[in-house]
């Protein structure tokens, strides 16, 4: 999750967002190259949201189905996991790259992209449009929503009856690592989940707009306008937060994220030692 984050920031913020708006002329407005940025910024944002789907189910299986948890939960699986699921987002965005055409041809150059008139129109591209809000975010958004609710209700359950056996619920205080471990999993999945939601629902709501009145984007009046732009700020921003929200809550995040920092400079000085050596 954080890694698909930190390759959308990479990707779709500082390319797109920066590059684009402040150098007119750079070779990110050539057509080929805009349309792979297009390509790119729609697979990391698929895989930023389906990695928090399986994240979610992955503490769903760990702390809700104790047989499972020994074959599911392991390294093998969730690297066979990923290598899946981004190979199938992959496959499922490529459409995104002929979608756009040049809007101007300068010295048999193309440049910049803009989506071709038959888009809104054609049949394909309409089901196409709507798979993609299907898969990214309503199925995540169902998926998300009841695999973290199974969670929270078996995490109380079994703290209720975990209270009941160790004597608190005659008043007696204990400190249970058990329970605080059980606590910092559900503030998890809670910051995770109910980020996504929260983040995810203008565009949703504008996605529903946009067909129920039939109106070309491009046709907006400022009010329409506006609120597109703002469910699209706030869609990538929740493709961006999960890496912040890991660094917060997770020491071992913290630990490893300043490992990776250190390795560069670590490394450096080995050799250099090795040399004066």
């Amino acid at each position: 999750m954080a890694t698909a984050d930190l390759m959308f920031i990479s990707i779709g913020i500082i390319p797109l967002r920066v590059c684009l708006y402040f150098s007119p002329g750079f070779i990110l407005h050539i057509t080929p190259v805009c349309r792979v940025n297009s390509f790119l910024q729609s697979a990391v944002t698929d895989l930023s949201v389906w990695f928090t789907v399986t994240f979610s189910f992955d503490r769903f299986v760990a702390i809700c189905c104790k047989k499972l948890k020994t074959k599911y939960c392991t390294e093998k699986t969730a690297a066979v996991v990923l290598a899946i699921t981004s190979f199938l987002l992959c496959i499922k965005n490529i459409p995104y790259y002929f979608i756009y055409e040049p809007v101007i041809i300068i010295d048999s150059i193309p440049w910049h992209c803009t989506v071709k008139p038959n888009s809104y129109i054609n049949p394909w591209w309409v089901a196409f449009d709507w798979f993609d809000t299907v898969l990214i975010p309503l199925i995540p958004f169902a998926l998300i929503l009841l695999v973290n609710t199974l969670t929270v209700r078996h995490i109380l359950v079994a703290s209720r009856v975990r209270n009941g056996l160790r004597g608190q619920s005659n008043g007696e205080i204990r400190r249970d690592p058990e329970m605080e471990s059980r606590r910092k999993s559900v503030i998890l999945l809670l910051a995770i989940s109910g980020n996504f939601i929260l983040l995810w629902l203008v565009n949703v709501i504008e996605f529903i707009y946009y067909n129920i009145q039939g109106t070309d984007p491009a046709d907006y009046t400022p009010p329409e306008y506006i609120f597109e732009q703002v469910g699209e700020m706030l869609l990538n921003l929740s493709c961006c937060t999960n890496t912040f929200i890991y660094a917060v809550t997770q020491c071992k995040f913290r630990e490893q994220l300043k490992n990776a920092m250190k390795y560069p400079i670590t490394t450096i000085i080995q050799l250099m030692k090795k040399q004066n050596n």
